[in-house]
């Protein structure tokens, strides 16, 4: 392990382990005990009160990111005639309208990060699901990444703003970024409250019990920081 690993000892001594911070402390000492020498991402972990073996207790939905992702996205839209013409407009990086695109994803090119389709495209893009699906680009009505052409400019933007997409694992456990260290304290809480509030919404009607079980809060290589669930889910955005 070396140097890092003595890095990562000195950081993860600055947080007791058994406690459950508040969720801007835990914003604080995440920012703190970043140790990367590149921007590193800021991710919220949770484990949800649900059964993922049951189709009823899906959690699944995007939320839009008050402050964004502090990245560039790259968007690619299925679509043709007037959904193309509006997609470029919306500033699609990249649009789908023939086959020659279909055919270099089928030869395993995934040159971007959220690929939106219009319905009359799924024909075409069905095809792509072993390349697609297990990097989490398939276009799917449920997150919000099927829509018709009049309403590809809005998800095209939502996309390049730090439009998210969440869905439970099969151990019921949510993984989500919420931006970079770089952001201030102010902009990762009002992203962090954005996704909670949107989590909060997606429960499923079917869920008993306590729904927020488990929030850490992580950096890219840093520790694990708990946060306690109750303040977490009382989360608002600041003023």
């Amino acid at each position: 392990m070396g140097k890092r690993g003595k890095k990562y000892q000195e950081m993860a001594a600055k947080i007791d382990r058994d406690r459950q911070y508040e969720p801007m402390q835990a914003i604080t000492l995440a920012k703190e005990t970043s140790y990367t020498n590149f921007d590193a991402t800021v991710e919220v972990h949770m484990r949800l009160g649900v059964d993922p073996r049951q189709a009823d207790q899906q959690v699944r939905d995007v939320v839009v990111l008050p402050h964004g992702l502090g990245k560039t996205v790259r968007v690619l839209v299925f679509a043709q005639g007037e959904g193309a013409s509006l997609a470029r407009e919306a500033g699609a990086d990249i649009v789908a309208d023939d086959d020659e695109t279909i055919h270099k994803i089928q030869g395993g090119w995934t040159d971007f990060d959220v690929a939106i389709a219009t319905p009359d495209m799924m024909g075409k893009v069905g095809r792509l699901g072993r390349i697609l699906g297990p990097r989490g680009l398939m276009p799917n009505p449920k997150a919000g990444t099927v829509v018709p052409a009049d309403d590809i400019a809005r998800v095209v933007e939502e996309s390049k703003a730090g439009r998210v997409e969440f869905r439970i694992d099969k151990t019921a456990n949510l993984h989500v970024a919420i931006g970079k260290v770089s952001f201030d304290q102010k902009e990762l809480y009002e992203n962090m409250a954005a996704l909670l509030d949107a989590i909060k919404k997606a429960r499923p009607p079917s869920s008993k019990g306590t729904f927020m079980k488990r929030v850490v809060l992580t950096t890219t290589m840093g520790p694990g920081i708990k946060v306690d669930p109750i303040q977490a889910q009382a989360m608002e955005l600041l003023e």
